[in-house]
């Protein structure tokens, strides 16, 4: 665990600000990449990238604050406020209410500047991939995110003063942010392999939802959560975050079948008649 890696002044250079900063910058550059091969104007890539990585992190405090409203009844400024108790930073973020709000803002800009929606969503969804890939290495550093005591032998123990070691103390716990990081690397290389070999427009992203919410619901699994992110259900124990993943899966496969029904009718037109 390695959360500040340095000082500028009072304010400290925190791991998941770099690690954030790190897949932001690789995702653009590898938009940028993608927007020469598939011929698309890279400027407006630019500014949803802008909005997605802004929106996302507004989104994702948004959601982490709705979760956590008994954190903030005291003090609501806390909730917004990246300028406290000497540092310069926001903790507390719920990855999910990320994806929505970066994909509703996103969406908006393309339509009003009428943009090719499927094909600008697919260039952008591996880069999901990379940020989980870095982000999660960043959870990892700064002590959250963390899994469930497990008696396997990759399992780790984190430091005293961290938020596993007051949880769970000295015992051995999985380190979900590795779990999620590999995966990370792997959807990467899975969504940049489809969008090269694509049939048809929304592929890509449409396989993301999917893979994207069978991996989250699984991974819950293994991840520890407060009581305010889980609720029960005829008996049985979910997380909020299992229940959004199963709408992301359906979304996907809505996606995906409309848009393959579409592309089907375009190659064989008389294939109705």
């Amino acid at each position: 665990m390695y959360p500040e890696f340095f000082h500028i002044g009072p304010f400290a250079i925190r791991a998941y600000g770099v690690m954030l900063t790190i897949s932001f910058m690789l995702g653009v550059y590898y938009i940028y990449r993608m927007s020469s091969k598939y011929k698309i104007d890279f400027n407006p890539l630019l500014t949803i990238a802008y909005i997605m990585i802004f929106g996302g992190v507004a989104g994702a405090r948004l959601f982490y604050v709705i979760f956590h409203l008994g954190e903030f009844k005291d003090n609501w400024t806390s909730s917004f406020n990246p300028f406290q108790s000497g540092q310069f930073g926001i903790q507390g973020l719920n990855m999910y209410g990320g994806i929505v709000a970066a994909v509703i803002l996103s969406y908006l800009y393309i339509r009003k500047k009428n943009l090719p929606l499927w094909k600008i969503f697919d260039i952008f969804a591996p880069t999901i991939g990379i940020g989980l890939m870095f982000t999660r290495v960043g959870c990892f550093l700064n002590g959250c995110c963390f899994g469930i005591p497990t008696e396997l032998p990759w399992g780790i123990s984190f430091p005293e003063g961290s938020i596993p070691h007051y949880v769970f103390g000295t015992a051995h716990i999985h380190p979900a942010q590795i779990y999620s990081s590999l995966y990370g690397l792997l959807l990467f290389v899975v969504l940049h392999w489809r969008l090269k070999h694509k049939i048809f427009d929304a592929q890509v992203v449409a396989l993301l939802f999917m893979i994207e919410s069978v991996f989250r619901y699984l991974i819950e699994n293994v991840r520890y959560y407060e009581s305010e992110m889980k609720f029960s259900l005829m008996g049985m124990e979910s997380t909020y975050n299992q229940l959004i993943s199963l709408a992301l899966f359906i979304t996907g496969l809505t996606i995906y079948i409309i848009q393959y029904r579409k592309h089907r009718r375009q190659s064989h037109p008389t294939a109705s008649l």
